[in-house]
Formats: structure tokens, C-alpha cells, sequence
């Protein structure tokens, strides 16, 4: 369960000015699912607890592979997580035209989500996407 009501509220709205922003800079997704599959592109997504939880929501899918490799939510090269996927997945794209726009509204947007936190007293706690999977894992077995 998210830490705290407001910013599960919260956290919808800044997905909705993220998307905003990203309309506005008009990156090109060419659907290569590079940005799911990360040991292969040489990435890490890293992702807030809360935006875990929020990922988390519905569970996982159906004999998901929880690793370092890729995500666990792309199935048959789609998101499962479209609505719910956290802010490095909104703004990772391999458009070279957006190098640098990409960073800034990350930055941004991650100081706003370190707001939030601190708004509602919720500690801050950002890793790597594969660790809060695992507890979940672990919570659930």
C-alpha cells in the first residue's frame, strides 16, 4: 500500500504534466522495446518507492522473470504497465533528436516527486527497479 494517500493522488497528476512536456518536445518512439530490455541497451531503470507501489498495484504479470535483463512488464514486445509506469519509462526514448530534453525534464520531474515526499513526510528511497521487485516477491511468498 502507497505510504501515503495524497501522494498516490499526487502522482497521477505529475504523470499527466510529464506526458504534457514530453507531447510538447514530440520525441519519435520507433517501438523497438529497447528501453525494457536493459542489460541488452546497457541501462538501469531506476524508480522511487512510491512509484513502485503505484506500478505494483496490480501485481505482476503471469510468470514474470524478475532481473537485471529487462522488465518484467513488457510482454510480447508491449507495456502491461502503460498507465501505471514510472518516470523513467515516460521519459526514456531513443530519439537522438531528444538527447539532452530527456535529462532535463527527468531532473525536473524527479525534484518534483522529492517534493511530494517531503510534502507528505514519506521518505525518499530510489533504486534500481529490479530491487523493489524482488521485495515484492519476498513479501508475497
Amino acid at each position: 500500500m502507497m505510504s501515503d494517500s495524497l501522494l498516490r493522488q499526487e502522482l497521477p497528476i505529475l504523470y499527466d504534466d510529464l506526458a504534457r512536456d514530453i507531447a510538447a518536445a514530440a520525441p519519435v518512439c520507433d517501438l523497438s522495446g529497447r528501453c525494457c530490455r536493459f542489460r541488452e541497451y546497457g541501462h538501469t531503470l531506476f524508480i522511487s518507492r512510491s512509484e513502485a507501489e503505484f506500478l505494483l498495484e496490480e501485481g505482476l504479470p503471469e510468470g514474470a522473470t524478475i532481473d537485471e535483463a529487462g522488465c518484467p512488464f513488457q510482454i510480447g514486445g508491449l507495456c502491461t504497465a502503460r498507465e501505471r509506469r514510472p518516470l523513467g519509462c515516460r521519459i526514456y526514448f531513443c530519439d537522438p533528436k531528444f538527447a539532452g530534453q530527456g535529462e532535463a525534464l527527468s531532473e525536473r520531474y524527479l525534484a518534483r516527486l522529492k517534493q511530494l515526499h517531503d510534502a507528505t513526510r514519506t521518505p525518499w528511497d530510489y533504486r534500481p527497479l529490479h530491487h523493489f521487485l524482488r521485495e515484492s516477491q519476498v513479501g508475497d511468498g
